[in-house]
């Protein structure tokens, strides 16, 4: 859990989450957090450190190496592919996507291209900016826009601009997370999330999908109608039943054509006027503290947290 990026702090309740829910009678869980300054085993609070050439940690003088890497960081590096590579190299399992899956789906700018190729959903035009010499990208796009880091989750340094004179600022701002920023043109609709995840015995889990309907003056799903309750989340969302199973046939037709592993969520835009989806970005780590959304999908569909989180560790085992 943690990480190097703007969830980090999203990333530790995850993980903390997860951790509470594991059942400690059948495995020895260590909490590791990553951090810019090291890497440690947060062991009731004392900060321990964990030795990276290896993974390993030195508990009551013997050293512990690990079966499995339960990996709950979102963003980097856990979202993007640099943690699954580094276990892939140590022969560690773990319970997400693999590394090329991960940084591909990280890195919207790359993913958005790939899903639109396969011919099942649409995406939003958009351009994707290394520089602010990359501006001129962005006149063919019509307003509003979403400027968002191209590598970045929990809408941390997202903006939705309206008028020419917010663009610039919005794009600095999305460059002081990542080194690329993605912007694109605004769809309005609803906006619907499903969860997908494969037991360990092949078959699909294809979770409800849960609408997001942001509040109190929040025109998207920003961090604070995330995080800070400026948002109403409804699961089973209340939609026709043919919106709700086109999303649901998409999300599972995505998660193998893209390799996914592990519990993944697929985010959309609903185009109400159009009667069009469009895909918005997959979250190959997505949030699983106790209000996150694909824990309320699985217990919707009577799935404990715990039951997933072990369902989780036994298709990674089997891998």
């Amino acid at each position: 859990m943690g990480g190097f990026s703007g969830e980090h702090d999203i990333s530790i309740a995850s993980g903390n989450q997860v951790y509470g829910q594991l059942d400690h009678t059948k495995y020895n869980v260590y909490k590791i957090v990553i951090d810019r300054d090291g890497w440690y085993w947060d062991c009731d609070g004392s900060h321990l450190p964990v030795d990276r050439g290896n993974f390993t940690v030195t508990d009551n003088g013997q050293t512990v190496r690990f079966d499995l890497a339960f990996i709950i960081v979102h963003g980097n590096p856990g979202e993007n592919g640099v943690l699954q590579g580094y276990f892939d190299m140590l022969g560690i399992k773990y319970t997400t996507c693999g590394f090329y899956t991960s940084a591909l789906t990280f890195q919207k700018g790359y993913c958005n291209p790939v899903v639109k190729s396969f011919g099942i959903v649409k995406v939003a035009e958009s351009a994707l900016l290394y520089s602010l010499d990359d501006l001129p990208k962005t006149a063919r796009l019509k307003l509003p826009v979403f400027v968002k880091p191209a590598a970045g989750g929990s809408s941390v340094a997202t903006t939705k601009v309206k008028s020419a004179e917010q663009l610039l600022p919005a794009i600095r701002e999305a460059f002081t997370e990542d080194h690329a920023v993605l912007v694109e043109e605004c769809i309005v609709g609803r906006e619907f999330d499903c969860g997908v995840f494969r037991k360990a015995d092949g078959e699909k889990l294809v979770f409800p999908i849960t609408e997001i309907i942001p509040k109190g003056g929040h025109e998207f799903f920003d961090y604070a109608a995330k995080y800070d309750g400026f948002s109403d989340e409804v699961t089973p969302a209340e939609v026709d039943e043919r919106i709700s199973r086109h999303i649901q046939e998409v999300s599972s037709r995505l998660y193998d054509l893209l390799g996914c592993k592990g519990i993944v969520r697929f985010d959309y835009i609903h185009d109400t006027a159009a009667d069009e989806l469009y895909f918005l970005e997959v979250n190959a780590i997505p949030g699983q503290s106790a209000e996150s959304i694909v824990p309320k999908q699985a217990r919707a569909m009577g799935i404990s947290p715990a039951e997933l989180y072990e369902m989780s560790i036994q298709a990674a085992l089997a891998d």
